[in-house]
């Protein structure tokens, strides 16, 4: 049962990112009329509750208060409440409504250029981690032959230390036709994981130790080479 458990919350983990690219892709470009910044408030508190669990649970210290969760159940626990809570956000976004910009021509080709980069960045970051480790799978299935944890230091992780987020920020800035709902899930969601990051980082030097000190000082930019 804790296994079907945890297959079954890496398929709603996988479901909840492609449910996430398909409203952003179609649904949120629709958005001609909304409800404004009644609509924006609604959706800060959204992807503030999805922030807030998936900082806050990663904890090791709010991890030790749930003792009613099997160790080996803890990481698919968290991974079933956060990609619950991220299907939440498309399901229950109110629309802003508007268009910040639509770019067409030469310019369109290039916003299409960022995106299929920030799409390419974030598969080659995504390339060194555990994929059944994030689904929450492997503590459960108990691999003879775990997936290697070491740091990452190669690829992408030469420019910055967290690929993956400015990859997130190229495929989500980067629309030709930014209506002001794609562009508020943007700069929310761009927000979270720009405060999200130190505490972050905090953890990774508890895990790895001076490499990670190490690592830092070598590569000096969390997410934007030269800005942050």
């Amino acid at each position: 049962m804790k296994k079907l458990v945890a297959w079954v919350g890496g398929a709603l983990f996988v479901g909840s990112l492609a449910l996430v690219a398909w409203w952003y892709l179609w649904q949120a470009g629709r958005y001609d009329s909304g409800d404004g910044l009644r609509a924006l408030a609604l959706d800060a508190a959204l992807i503030t509750l999805f922030a807030g669990h998936h900082s806050v649970l990663a904890r090791d210290s709010v991890k030790r208060r749930v003792p009613f969760i099997p160790s080996a159940m803890l990481r698919s626990f968290y991974v079933w409440v956060a990609s619950l809570l991220l299907i939440a956000v498309p399901l229950f976004w109110a629309p802003v409504g508007g268009v910040a910009y639509h770019v067409r021509g030469a310019a369109a080709w290039l916003c299409a250029g960022i995106q299929v980069a920030g799409l390419w960045l974030t598969s080659r970051a995504a390339a060194g981690l555990d994929p059944l480790e994030l689904a929450g799978i492997r503590p459960v299935i108990g691999s003879s032959r775990p997936f290697s944890q070491s740091l990452q230091v190669t690829g992408p992780y030469r420019l910055v230390r967290h690929p993956l987020y400015l990859g997130w920020g190229l495929m989500f800035f980067g629309a030709a036709h930014m209506t002001v709902d794609r562009l508020a899930f943007a700069v929310l969601t761009m927000a979270y994981l720009v405060v999200a990051v130190p505490w972050e980082e905090r953890s990774l030097k508890q895990s790895y130790g001076d490499d990670y000190v190490r690592y830092s000082q070598r590569v000096r930019w969390r997410i934007v080479p030269f800005l942050y």
